[in-house]
């Protein structure tokens, strides 16, 4: 594995000397926003053979209803424990109903939300190729205002939190998360700062913003909003973008996100909770080095714990941006194990 030379790899540990406390409470203050009633909509529960699927929305901030599904076996009874299902860049929570099917018949409730801008939070209701989330990006380094890359989701995603504690079926001790690319980075950020996340599978997302722009490997990334960052260039009068652009960009549309909220700095923030994280050998949105930075950070923080077992880098052999089959045969058993349903 490719070491970082010294200098960059003192620059994130001069990064990481902030307290924990002190990370988490800046994030949550970036994050925040006057917070209003739930004011919960829930539907009828639909019969699918063995199982129910139940539609429900609930208002994230003054301004914005989350739609959400439920999905549970019929035979379900009492306060179960829960998983929650994020996609990833142009998906939405029906694209998750697979995956919701086989964790409500290995006894989990099953709950997945449409994140900013995705699904039926699009203008058009489908938005396939994410061009209003694009949008939204766009708008937001213009404006400075929305947090839509990630940001936003992750809020959604502590509000639905929120309405799921109301709730007479759920286990609120018992409550973990997958995520998946987008939904895997905004899932790392979310458990970081809300430790009633109690395991976290973030898949094909953890990884070193900053070591990508530093070293020249972060046009994989930033080709998932890449219109948005085209006009971000045209705009600042920038022909041909490089790191530092990129950072700026970053600092833009998702400030510290490749500074004090990057991967090494955050993924620690979950320790001692279970983290099982997956990833691909030859993913270029997630490039290796970095990865292994916020690895690092996360053993040491685990083993300051006492918790070493509880956190898991599963590396996928020769495998780009996808999660394989036996990944998620993998991520089903850590859910089992530690939440017991």
């Amino acid at each position: 594995m490719p070491r970082l030379l010294p200098l960059v790899a003192l620059a994130f540990a001069a990064t990481s000397t902030a307290s924990a406390s002190d990370t988490r409470a800046a994030f949550l203050k970036l994050l925040d926003r006057p917070r209003v009633p739930l004011a919960a909509e829930v539907s009828a529960p639909v019969a699918k053979n063995d199982l129910a699927e139940i539609a429900f929305s609930f208002s994230a901030d003054a301004t914005n209803r989350v739609p959400g599904l439920l999905v549970k076996t019929t035979a379900s009874s009492g306060r179960r424990p829960t998983v929650i299902v994020i996609h990833g860049t142009g998906g939405n929570k029906e694209g998750q109903r697979t995956l919701m099917s086989e964790l409500a018949r290995d006894g989990f409730v099953a709950v997945a939300i449409d994140g900013r801008h995705h699904g039926a939070r699009a203008a058009s209701g489908k938005d396939a190729k994410s061009k209003d989330y694009v949008a939204a990006i766009g708008r937001r380094f213009t404006t400075g205002r929305e947090l839509p890359f990630f940001y936003d989701t992750v809020w959604d995603v502590m509000r639905l939190i929120d309405y799921l504690e109301t709730r007479d079926d759920i286990d609120a001790r018992r409550m973990g998360a997958i995520g998946f690319s987008k939904g895997g980075i905004e899932l790392y950020l979310a458990a970081a700062v809300d430790p009633r996340i109690a395991v976290a599978v973030p898949c094909i997302g953890v990884q070193s913003f900053r070591w990508a722009t530093e070293n020249n490997s972060w046009q994989s990334r930033i080709g998932t909003v890449q219109a948005a960052f085209d006009a971000a260039a045209k705009q600042s009068g920038v022909t041909q973008p490089d790191g530092a652009f990129v950072h700026a960009f970053y600092a833009r549309v998702a400030p510290g996100l490749d500074r004090e909220f990057d991967g090494p700095a955050m993924l620690p923030l979950i320790a001692p909770r279970p983290l099982l994280a997956i990833n691909g050998e030859i993913d270029p949105r997630t490039p290796m080095p970095g990865l292994q930075l916020c690895a690092d950070a996360a053993r040491a923080a685990y083993r300051a714990a006492g918790a070493e077992e509880k956190f898991v880098l599963r590396i996928q052999p020769n495998t780009a941006h996808k999660v394989n089959p036996d990944s998620l045969v993998a991520a089903r058993a850590w859910f089992k194990r530690w939440l017991n349903p």
